[in-house]
């Protein structure tokens, strides 16, 4: 049995380190940008080259802030 509890150790740290390994590795899902996000985006540069958008400071102004 002493073997056996050896090898769980061993393999336990190995997926320690690959555990370690995927978190250093690991792609935050909220940093990709799917089809309608880009879409969203594309639309408000179009927005803002044709006008449509305001500021900050102006939409403040306006609702007297």
């Amino acid at each position: 049995m002493v073997n056996g509890s050896k090898l769980i150790l061993e393999e336990l740290k190995e997926i320690k380190q690959e555990i370690g390994f995927i978190r250093e590795h690991m792609i935050d899902a909220d940093s990709i940008l799917d089809l309608e996000d880009k879409k969203a985006i594309e639309e408000a540069e179009k927005d803002f080259k044709e006008g449509k958008t305001k500021s900050l400071e102006q939409l403040k102004k306006e609702m007297g802030l």
